[in-house]
Formats: structure tokens, sequence, C-alpha cells
């Protein structure tokens, strides 16, 4: 039986983020390298790179890679339990409020979801939200349906100005 686990992070916000990228919940090495994304073959970081020409290979890098494109970080759920790091494995979801999140950054206009989960788990608590949602595929290695580089085009499409 595994416990509760609690979201490590806060979200990197800054004053005039545009887009929220929201991520379910992180990755046991996310959890052990105390940052979004950071299990090796994640291509979240590589795919931001590859699209704004910016480098993510250290974390100073990837804050400033996030703050100069306007784009912010967090996770749909605040706790759950889990047997591994797949999104099929959570369950026990509590959500973060993200409502509140988005009256004190009235900047964000645009939520994109790096996942089906979060997607799940925003429309089935704020749906009711006028906010405008785009679908990212998933960064994951394991989501192996589409390439590195038709995911950075879908990022491109949906993250660049």
């Amino acid at each position: 039986m595994s416990s509760q686990v609690i979201h490590p992070f806060k979200p990197i916000l800054f004053k005039d983020t545009k887009i929220l990228i929201l991520g379910s919940f992180p990755s046991i090495k996310s959890f052990e390298n105390n940052f979004y994304y950071t299990h090796p073959h994640n291509q979240f970081w590589k795919i931001l790179s590859m699209i704004t020409g910016y480098p993510a290979l250290i974390k100073d890098q990837k804050m400033w890679l996030l703050k100069e494109t306007h784009l912010g970080l967090w996770d749909m759920i605040q706790s759950c339990h889990r047997e591994n790091s797949l999104d099929i494995q959570l369950y026990d979801e509590e959500v973060n409020d993200i409502p509140t999140l988005l009256e004190e950054y009235p900047s964000i206009d645009t939520i994109a979801f790096t996942g089906r989960k979060a997607q799940e788990l925003f429309e089935s608590n704020f749906g009711y939200l006028s906010i405008k949602r785009v679908y990212l595929p998933s960064p994951s290695s394991a989501y192996a349906k589409m390439n590195i580089q038709t995911k950075a085009q879908c990022y491109a499409e949906h993250l660049l100005p």
C-alpha cells in the first residue's frame, strides 16, 4: 500500500507569465532532483530548448528560459498516492487551487497541459473557468506515439507567439 505524497515544489510564475503549463505530478526522479521534469528521459526541457533556441541544461537556464518566454510551470495534483511515476498509477488525487492562482496572476491567458491526466483533472474540477486551454503531447519518453520533432512542432505552435 502506498502512502500519500505531497507536491514538493512551488509553481514557477512571473508577473508577466502568459501561459501556465500544467503537468500532473512530479516523477520520483523530479522529487529526487527537486525540480520539474528532471527525469533523464523526459523530453520537456529538450523540447523547450529546441523551440526557443535557449539552453536549458541547468536549473538557472531553465528558470531564465521560462521567464524570457513568459511561461509558467505547475502541476494539477497537490497530493496523491502512487506506486511509481506513471500517471495511470496516481490515485486519491487532491488538486491544486488553480482558480486562486489565476486570480493572483491575471496575465495568464492560456493553460497548456502536458498530458491527458492533467487536462482531465482540470476539466473535471475547473471546467467552468473561461480561459483558453491547449493540449501538448506528453514530454515523457514513455509517450512514443510521436517523435520529439513532432512534439516540438506542437509545443512551438501553442507556446510561441
